[in-house]
């Protein structure tokens, strides 16, 4: 187990101490086209207190929600901690919910106020203040680092909601404290590197991975410029000498099928999360760069848990190990199941880095089974300790009495020749009858497709249908939406 977190705690104080260590150092650099827009520490952390200052002269106080609709620039990050510098509960959100989605969030969250950039939606009749003036609040005099409980609320973010709706997850500002758990059971992260992820700062796995875990110990972290296109990425990766590399894998996969040459001498490895990781494409990956990729799972309510890494590489075909210090069980109706047993993964209640709970009308409530919190991931367990994923629950492909995973039927194909990405689907072709089918991008043809399943797929996980697109609907940080692939394929045959 990791120390215990300290108590008093604060996180925007535990991210920003290298501030008195190397003041000098450059913590941020946002990478554009042409030039880079950096921020030392000891800037990051004046502005970051100034700013918190600013928001408590507007008459906000600890323990209020602050909504945050920013783009990706450092006035995203620079908010966040200023609120929970001061005991105040930022909530960001994605840039690109619409009008009517951030309109039912707000009567949901109730904020206090809302921090918006020109130009991001805003919900119909804001109920509070909508503050557009950031450089204003920073021109204050630094607020001291309010200390408290560390099981404290801290901030909020949304699930996904791609299979879903969106719920509200609220976190205690020793949340980033357990993380600690993750430089050496994934990222190898120490203060010498320059990690670069291609996420917006919005999604957990880039405020997280991002920017908070290599300000805690010390690195430079650097984030394209809003706009910035995959195709682009290689030469930034060069030019601001990338030593860690993290994405969704279907950043990695945009960035092989550009065909720019990966000539990156100072990246170590790349971290990949946000779904599954073809193991094709991390071959791909490992045959363009010489390097490999580091795959975690995890989610919005924990942060990752089991991951591979430098130290300890996932055996081929595995998530990888239990990151030190995490409690996880494979669970089955009547508890652990025996090794090798799929089961339902389980992270136990005393994880530091667990949620609170889902927020409620009365609070927080989190959802237990016995002393496990189910996250509704389906996998088993080898000797070697190492997790096999086998999808989520709700993701699961009933047909003909078989429950299928996707991931293993998109797995048969991610080798085919002349198909660039696929997923696969149960299609309803009319009322109450599905098939299952593969939508896929790529010149391959339907017939050579089905061939090459019926020599790797037993005859009830073979796709009925395949469905060129011209593209896969993915969420803004490269994640598979196969809500809205469900919606766009609805009637195919």
């Amino acid at each position: 187990m990791p120390s215990p977190c300290p108590d008093p705690f604060n996180l925007a104080a535990y991210v920003l101490a290298q501030a008195h260590r190397q003041p000098d150092k450059i913590a941020l650099a946002v990478l554009g086209p042409a030039r880079a827009e950096r921020w030392s520490y000891g800037r990051l952390d004046a502005t970051v207190r100034a700013t918190a200052t600013g928001l408590l002269a507007r008459g906000l106080v600890p323990g209020d929600r602050v909504l945050l609709r920013l783009g990706n620039t450092p006035d995203f990050p620079v908010a966040f901690l200023a609120c929970a510098a001061v005991g105040l509960i930022p909530v960001p959100t994605s840039a690109g919910l619409t009008v009517p989605e951030i309109t039912k969030l707000v009567s949901f969250i109730a904020p206090t106020a809302i921090l918006a950039h020109p130009g991001i939606a805003l919900p119909v009749q804001s109920p509070c203040p909508v503050i557009t003036d950031l450089a204003a609040l920073a021109d204050h005099a630094p607020a001291a680092f309010l200390r408290g409980d560390p099981d404290r609320p801290a901030y909020i973010v949304f699930t996904s909601g791609t299979s879903g709706q969106p719920r509200a997850v609220v976190h205690a500002h020793r949340a980033v404290w357990a993380r600690r758990m993750m430089w050496d059971g994934w990222y190898g992260l120490t203060s010498e590197d320059r990690l670069l992820h291609a996420g917006a700062f919005n999604w957990t796995f880039t405020l997280g991975s991002g920017l908070l875990d290599p300000w805690a110990v010390g690195a430079t972290a650097l984030i394209p410029a809003e706009g910035t296109a995959s195709t682009t990425l290689p030469l930034l990766l060069k030019r601001h000498d990338a030593s860690i590399f993290a994405a969704a894998p279907g950043v990695f996969r945009k960035v092989l099928a550009a065909g720019v040459p990966l000539n990156l001498p100072k990246l170590r490895h790349g971290l990949s999360a946000g779904e599954k990781l073809p193991e094709a494409l991390r071959a791909r990956w490992q045959a363009a760069t010489g390097t490999t990729l580091h795959e975690a799972l995890g989610m919005s309510e924990c942060s990752t848990f089991i991951s591979g890494s430098p130290g300890r590489p996932a055996p081929s075909g595995t998530l990888g190990f239990a990151q030190p210090g995490r409690q996880l069980a494979v669970l089955g109706s009547d508890g652990p199941v025996s090794p090798g047993e799929v089961g339902s993964l389980g992270i136990h209640r005393s994880d530091p880095g667990l949620m609170l709970g889902y927020l409620t009308g009365a609070g927080f409530d989190l959802p237990l089974t016995g002393d496990w919190f189910e996250t509704g991931d389906l996998v088993s367990q080898g000797p070697d300790c190492a997790f096999l994923y086998h999808g989520r629950r709700d993701d699961l492909l009933t047909t003909g009495g078989f429950r299928i995973s996707p991931l293993e039927i998109e797995a048969a194909f991610h080798d085919a020749s002349a198909l660039e990405d696929c997923a696969a689907m149960a299609v309803e072709v009319k009322a109450d009858t599905f098939v299952l089918a593969l939508a896929y991008t790529g010149a391959a043809d339907p017939a050579t497709l089905r061939e090459w399943a019926e020599t790797r797929l037993a005859p009830y996980k073979q796709p009925r249908l395949y469905l060129p697109q011209p593209s896969l609907p993915r969420t803004s940080n490269g994640k598979l939406d196969r809500r809205a692939l469900a919606t766009l394929l609805k009637g195919a045959s």
